[in-house]
């Protein structure tokens, strides 16, 4: 694999320099601490890293100002500034549609800035350890620590006493490209940028889909801002994994497989793609009239309640290892490798819904349905006759019940699960009637 580098020319003078690698659709990796082209394809973990994620794509990367092969005496360094800076490079490559990937640091803010304003323009956006609001992630008399002691000595190693001497050797390789990057003082500007964002009022813009990528156990953006985030985007998928660093290079097989299956790429092996015929459990969820709640409370309101509605779902998934296939509008449909896992997510749903509701802070009531079997899966979504038979079930549940085939009832049984028999219904596109339950969940 070779890699290619050119300079584009910002509207205020700065130059730009930008690489590209691999082939297949164009993926723009926004910059979002620091970098340097030429020295990162010359070390062997970002090598690893760059070549993973050009794996099936056309991966279009570039040196912040103030870093790497850009200018790097400039006047002004700011979000706006770097804001520019991508677009100066999406620009100068005439790209008319493509994939933003954010994995960390600064580059969240950057690439939610960005596509907010070209929604024609990015075809999908893919986040990780990203976040809304910069005040969130540290309290300031903390934050302005970091800031003096970055500006003045780098960022800082972060090393674990309990890391494999493989793992030190890389983290130390890592520091050392830093330091070669960009200054002490650039690198304390990105820190300040990162605290001083706040791109909270862009998230409903985010029309296009997303994929938002978080560990949990994130030691510079909480889990917590993570999902938030998702939370707020309207199309967003939401996938929690095991991890502490926000460093990409130290999971990057797992980020480079998800986002090439968000993609639907499959580089010939199929290992990225959906396995058709899995026994999966299908979970639907549907918020009580949505349009009338739209009418009664207003737009803004009304969408509040959605996020709340797609927060307390998605913690749910985390909890309970579910995957988020897609937003419905007015629910979310998602898929479990169990049965009790589904029908555990399920009761978490209604609960955590009811607690808010009794709280008097916000009610949304909410059907769900759930059905298991072989669904067929193609482009990270799932079809067939187990995927439109939860679909009815969930049609047929009141707000704030749960309802599953007699499947799922079969699949739980032992596990502690209280059902009520609601008969056999006629369902539409189905010839012969389906018996259904009722999970006791308060």
């Amino acid at each position: 694999m070779d890699q290619e580098i050119g300079f584009c020319t910002t509207a205020d003078g700065i130059s730009i320099a930008y690489a590209t690698t691999g082939e297949g659709p164009p993926v723009v990796y926004v910059t979002g601490f620091p970098g340097h082209l030429s020295l990162e394809w010359e070390s062997e973990i970002a090598r690893g890293l760059i070549e993973e994620l050009s794996q099936g794509v056309r991966l279009i990367r570039y040196d912040m100002r103030g870093s790497g092969l850009s200018d790097r005496d400039v006047p002004e360094l700011t979000l706006e500034r770097w804001v520019e800076d991508l677009r100066t490079v999406v620009d100068a490559l005439g790209l008319d549609q493509f994939t933003l990937l954010s994995l960390g640091f600064l580059a969240g803010p950057i690439a939610i800035t960005y596509a907010a304003s070209h929604v024609d323009k990015v075809k999908n956006l893919i986040l990780s350890s990203a976040f809304l609001l910069g005040s969130e992630l540290s309290p300031p008399d903390r934050a302005k620590t970091m800031i003096d002691y970055i500006t003045a000595y780098g960022l800082p190693a972060g090393m674990d006493m309990d890391m494999e001497a493989e793992e030190v050797v890389k983290l130390q390789s890592a520091v050392r490209l830093q330091r070669k990057s960009a200054s002490t003082e650039v690198q304390g500007a990105v820190v300040r940028a990162m605290f001083e964002a706040d791109v909270r009022g862009l998230a409903d813009s985010i029309s296009m889909p997303a994929l938002v990528m978080h560990g949990q156990e994130d030691s510079v953006v909480r889990f917590a801002l993570g999902r938030d985030l998702a939370a707020r985007l309207p199309n967003a998928r939401f996938v929690p994994f095991v991890a502490s660093a926000a460093s990409p290079w130290q999971h990057q097989e797992f980020l480079a497989r998800e986002i090439r299956s968000f993609l639907g790429i499959d580089l010939g092996g199929g290992a990225d793609a959906p396995a058709a015929g899995a026994p999966l459990t299908i979970l639907f969820t549907d918020m009580e009239s949505s349009t009338a709640t739209t009418q009664r409370l207003g737009d803004e309101k009304a969408q509040a309640l959605v996020r709340l509605h797609n927060s307390v779902v998605r913690d749910a998934l985390a909890e309970h290892g579910g995957t988020e296939i897609k937003h419905t509008g007015d629910g979310i449909m998602a898929s479990f490798t169990s049965g009790s896992s589904g029908l555990a997510a399920a009761v978490a749903i209604q609960r955590a819904l009811a607690d808010r509701s009794e709280a008097g802070d916000d009610h949304v009531h909410v059907r769900i349905g759930l059905n298991a079997g072989e669904p067929v899966a193609e482009d990270r979504d799932l079809f067939g006759t187990a995927v439109q038979l939860a679909s009815r079930i969930c049609d047929r549940a009141q707000p704030g019940e749960i309802l599953v085939s007699n499947v799922v009832r079969e699949l739980v049984a032992g596990k502690g699960f209280l059902f009520a028999d609601r008969g056999e219904f006629e369902m539409r596109g189905f010839e012969d009637p389906v018996r259904i339950y009722e999970v006791g969940w308060r």
